[in-house]
């Protein structure tokens, strides 16, 4: 199951049916399947407050993924701040709908296995998005 969530901001215009099939699809074309997913749409400072507690990271970020995922079944909780996805759509002259599919989609590509730290992980990433919006 898919949940949707927000705290400190209106839910974003996303279809949640047709959002949740996607992500099941994306899921399903890494060998995976979803089980419980839970999403928090906040504001930055929710997420900065997040990223202190569970991180000990002094930054704001666009989203943060816990991993409780087991075997080939995606569990976890992705918290994505709409304020700074849209401040990186506007730096990046992307829509903002585009942009919130995009990291919408990167939580779950990391709760699939993807990393985006090391050298080169970067660039998959950026690739896995770019194939799993092409499934949208």
């Amino acid at each position: 199951m898919i949940t949707y969530n927000c705290e400190n901001v209106k839910m974003p215009p996303i279809r949640r049916r047709d959002t949740s099939a996607w992500i099941k699809r994306v899921a399903k074309s890494y060998g995976k399947r979803v089980g419980e997913v839970g999403y928090l749409f906040c504001d930055d400072e929710k997420i900065l407050e997040v990223n202190r507690e569970y991180l000990q990271h002094d930054y704001y970020t666009d989203i943060i993924t816990f991993d409780y995922c087991e075997d080939d079944v995606l569990n976890g909780d992705i918290v994505i701040s709409l304020d700074t996805v849209r401040s990186n759509a506007e730096q990046l002259g992307k829509d903002y709908d585009d942009e919130l599919h995009r990291v919408i989609i990167h939580g779950i590509l990391h709760l699939c296995g993807l990393n985006d730290k090391g050298p080169g992980e970067r660039e998959q990433m950026e690739a896995a998005e770019n194939q799993a919006l092409a499934l949208l």
